[in-house]
C-alpha cells in the first residue's frame, strides 16, 4: 500500500505543477481501490470507499494548492485581480459541492467521476480553444464570472478532482498561455480545497466511520500523510526539471 501512495503521490505532484490538475484525477481512483484492497468489499470503510476517497483527495489538493500558489505567487506568474471573482465563486461552491457528496450514495459518485473524466477529455480535443489558442474577444460579466466559479467549485468539491480540470481548459480559451494557466488553477483549486476540507472536517461527527480507527470523518489520515510527502516531491522534481516544457 504504502508504494502505491507513494508512487501515485510522486505522479500527483508533478501533474499539479505541469498541467495545474491531475492530483484528483490520480489518488482518487487509488484511494478507492487500495480502500476495496485493504478492508474487503463488504467492510464498512469499502461501503464509503468514494467518500473517503473524494474527502481524503480534497485535503491532499489543499496542501498542494498551497505550496504552488505560494510559488507561482514569488515568481509573479499571477494574475489576481482578474481571478478574485471567480476565486469567490468557487470557494462558495466547494461548500455546496462538498455538501452535496455527502448525501449522495458512493456509487453515483463513482460513476459521475468517470463520466465526467470522458467528458472532459472530448471536450479538451474538440471543442475549440484549447488545443489551439485562440484570440478571446468575448466581455466577461462579473455575474458570468461569479456562476463560472460556484459551477466550477460544486463540481470539483463533489468528486475530490480540483477546479484546474476546468479552469485551465477556461483560461485556455481565452487566450492564456498553458504555462500561466496552470499557474492561475493551482491557484484557483486553493479556494474550493479549502472550504470543502473545513466542510468535511466540521461535519465529521455525522460520519459513520467514527468507530474506525484512522480516520477523521470521511478522511483517511494515513493515506494523507505518505500523499502529501510525497506529492511534496513531485512538485520539487517538476519545479526543477520539468518547469521549462514548451507552451505545446
Amino acid at each position: 500500500m504504502t508504494f502505491w501512495l507513494i508512487s501515485f503521490g510522486l505522479i500527483s505532484g508533478i501533474t499539479t505543477w505541469l498541467f495545474g490538475f491531475g492530483g484528483g484525477f490520480v489518488t482518487v481512483p487509488l484511494l478507492y481501490t487500495l480502500i476495496l484492497t485493504l478492508w474487503g468489499i463488504d467492510s464498512l470503510p469499502a461501503e464509503h470507499a468514494m467518500k473517503i476517497a473524494v474527502a481524503t483527495s480534497t485535503l491532499i489538493m489543499l496542501f498542494s494548492a498551497t505550496i504552488t500558489t505560494i510559488k507561482h505567487h514569488k515568481a509573479r506568474r499571477l494574475n489576481w485581480h482578474s481571478m478574485f471573482i471567480l476565486f469567490i465563486g468557487i470557494a462558495c461552491g466547494g461548500i455546496l459541492g462538498a455538501l452535496l457528496a455527502l448525501t449522495i450514495e458512493g456509487s453515483w459518485i463513482k460513476w459521475i467521476f468517470i463520466g465526467y473524466l470522458f467528458v472532459t477529455i472530448l471536450d479538451c480535443y474538440f471543442r475549440p480553444g484549447f488545443m489551439a489558442p485562440t484570440h478571446h474577444t468575448k466581455k466577461v460579466t462579473k455575474a458570468r464570472e461569479t456562476i463560472n466559479g460556484v459551477v466550477i467549485g460544486i463540481i470539483a468539491a463533489f468528486l475530490g478532482v480540483g477546479g484546474s480540470v476546468m479552469t485551465v481548459p477556461l483560461l485556455r480559451r481565452r487566450g492564456t498561455p498553458m504555462a500561466q494557466s496552470a499557474a492561475m488553477a493551482n491557484t484557483l483549486t486553493l479556494p474550493l480545497a479549502l472550504t470543502a476540507t473545513f466542510t468535511y472536517v466540521a461535519l465529521s461527527f455525522t460520519s459513520p466511520l467514527n468507530s474506525e480507527s484512522g480516520f477523521i470523518g470521511y478522511i483517511w489520515l494515513k493515506a494523507v500523510f505518505i500523499l502529501i510527502c510525497s506529492t511534496w516531491i513531485g512538485l520539487k522534481i517538476s519545479e526543477r526539471f520539468l518547469s521549462h516544457f514548451p507552451d505545446k
